[in-house]
């Protein structure tokens, strides 16, 4: 298939974008909440927080999986965290910054495959990078006084959860709704109907 006809967008592939990243902005103002509902439980092991991680990177995920072209990802994710920071956010300037890495992240494993590979390990992959680069994120602005030992802790939470909750959740999510035909008529519908062989 020639590669300036896949990574050209249309308009569906814009919206859809578009409206990802819009509801999970609206959506992650209450999943924020749920930081300050568990802040006693963590309080006493900080590391714990990771494991929630992966869901702030699910925008990014589905929209890579399912427009599949060239920042997508890293679009929905930046349209989730800067709409977030501007209903309020409790961590303000720092979500856009946040989304930059996460969305760089699954960005950066699709641009691996050049775009052309949507499966299960690559979407790990993804979750596992913008996993490791939020940390880093975190770890300058958040938890400059956490000891090494924990931080490391924290990172090992984060990759568990970028790996599961977004690679795992992200790619079973896309193929459930691939499966319904609602991305019929998105680059995630070939799934469903693939291209006979010449």
């Amino acid at each position: 298939m020639n590669r300036s006809h896949t990574t050209r967008y249309r308009t569906v592939d814009l919206l859809v974008t578009v409206a990802i990243g819009v509801a999970f902005g609206v959506a992650f103002l209450g999943y924020g909440q749920l930081y300050t509902l568990i802040g006693p439980l963590t309080t006493a092991f900080k590391p714990a927080e990771g494991l929630l991680a992966g869901i702030w990177f699910l925008p990014a995920m589905l929209a890579g999986l399912i427009v599949r072209k060239p920042g997508a990802a890293l679009g929905a994710e930046m349209i989730a965290a800067v709409l977030s920071m501007l209903l309020g956010s409790q961590w303000g300037w720092g979500t856009a910054i946040s989304g930059l890495m996460q969305g760089g992240g699954v960005e950066l494993a699709f641009l691996l495959t050049r775009y052309r590979r949507f499966t299960l390990p690559v979407a790990i992959l993804g979750g596992v990078l913008a996993a490791i680069l939020e940390w880093g994120w975190e770890k300058f602005a958040y938890y400059q006084e956490m000891s090494w030992s924990f931080s490391f802790i924290m990172l090992a939470f984060f990759i568990a959860s970028g790996a599961v909750l977004c690679g795992l959740l992200g790619w079973a999510a896309t193929r459930a709704l691939a499966a319904t035909g609602a991305l019929d008529s998105l680059p995630a519908g070939r799934d469903r109907h693939p291209v006979p062989a010449k």
